[in-house]
């Protein structure tokens, strides 16, 4: 089974692009789901027909599902609801404000991870598509089991065994599900954790950015791309989406579209290495399975989607003594001038007339780069405190 994920800026088109590759991975013959894990769903809109929280048949070989996180909690966790809304109408909240607050941080997008465990382990489809919240949601889904197993060690700070022994005396003599509900946690952390590192594997999984040829669209990926390397995921393309061509030039859109072009060039030089396809704006919305096709035959042309597009780490971040090791992969630098430096959580890499901009997590804001050595591929930066 091969899992595709895309994300991006919300707005930038990743709900057209996710559709349009599934339809045409369908339409290869691949059996294919395309899912949407973004609240704000538009996949119905897209694909022109009517989606639920179970997969739809859309048309033949390509299936769709809009994720609802209360349908999910039903199906996957109704011991650990149950045991939520008893402990708020205990502290008095009235029971629909109950309902909405039972959902545990991190559900929506566990929940996801839930159902693509449950099609990967019954290998029910050979592709998953996965049309994703914007980028910083998407970062929170793929970091969830480390987040929710720290946030519910909170909030349950007592030892296993108590837990169960409390839980099953709670049970019985109060209906409380306690310990049905813990163990209903320790499963879905299996679970989580299982999927996880599927999404780890480079063979498997592959997360595409969507992009458009603007400046906080371009920051935002270029962020995104830094931190799923540091976590250890395969970005194998970036998208850029509704390009405006010089054909298209008038007096109102000159200046958009020269600035455009040098959008597009700090796009190249900042992904370079990866595959980078252009598809320019269609002049309308597209809706409807044969606009996204010839959608994706403008995007991909004689490449196969569905495919392991790129395969490369480019950035390793590892904790040392007193601080962090940054790697980042640069296999042309040797006898190269350069400079760098740090603002905050950003380093700024100068290489002859070419500027590298690679944010980090938010945290490095408090670490200095105290030293940086080039071992060929790698430029070392050691930040400390």
């Amino acid at each position: 089974m091969r899992i595709i994920l895309f994300t991006g800026k919300g707005g930038v088109g990743k709900t057209t692009v996710a559709a349009a590759t599934a339809i045409r991975a369908a339409r290869n013959g691949i059996k294919t789901l395309i899912i949407s894990t973004d609240p704000a769903h538009s996949l119905s809109d897209a694909l022109g027909t009517n989606l639920s929280p179970e997969p739809t048949e859309v048309q033949n070989m390509l299936f769709a599902q809009e994720l609802d996180v209360y349908y999910s909690m039903q199906k996957y966790w109704q011991n650990i609801r149950q045991l939520m809304l008893t402990v708020f109408r205990w502290h008095g909240v009235e029971r629909v404000l109950a309902e909405e607050m039972s959902a545990l941080p991190g559900m929506e997008e566990a929940s996801a991870f839930l159902w693509i465990e449950k099609y990967y382990s019954e290998q029910l489809f050979d592709l998953i598509v996965i049309d994703s919240a914007p980028t910083g949601e998407t970062l929170t889904l793929l970091t969830l089991p480390q987040v929710t197993k720290w946030w519910v060690t909170k909030a349950l700070p007592l030892q296993r065994f108590a837990i169960k022994n409390i839980g099953k005396v709670a049970r019985i003599t109060m209906g409380i599900p306690i310990d049905k509900g813990y163990e209903e946690l320790e499963h879905i952390f299996d679970k989580l954790e299982s999927i996880q590192k599927i999404f780890a594997d480079h063979k498997i999984c592959s997360i595409r950015l969507v992009t458009n040829p603007e400046k906080m669209v371009i920051n935002e990926s270029k962020r995104a791309y830094t931190y799923l390397n540091l976590y250890g995921y395969n970005v194998d393309a970036v998208i850029i989406n509704r390009i405006i061509e010089e054909d298209d030039s008038s007096t109102l859109f000159a200046r958009y579209i020269k600035s455009q072009l040098n959008y597009i060039k700090d796009i190249e030089e900042s992904f370079s290495g990866l595959p980078i396809f252009k598809v320019k704006h269609q002049g309308e919305e597209i809706f409807g399975q044969e606009k996204l096709m010839d959608f994706a035959n403008d995007l991909y042309k004689n490449t196969k989607p569905e495919l392991v597009l790129h395969h490369e780490t480019s950035y390793k971040l590892e904790e040392i003594t007193d601080g962090f090791l940054l790697k980042i992969k640069l296999p042309f630098l040797q006898n190269k001038q350069y400079t760098i430096n740090k603002y905050g959580d950003e380093i700024v890499l100068q290489i002859a007339n070419r500027r590298k901009n690679i944010f980090l997590p938010r945290f490095i804001n408090f670490y200095n780069l105290t030293s940086h050595d080039y071992n060929t591929p790698w430029l070392e930066v050691t930040l400390t405190k």
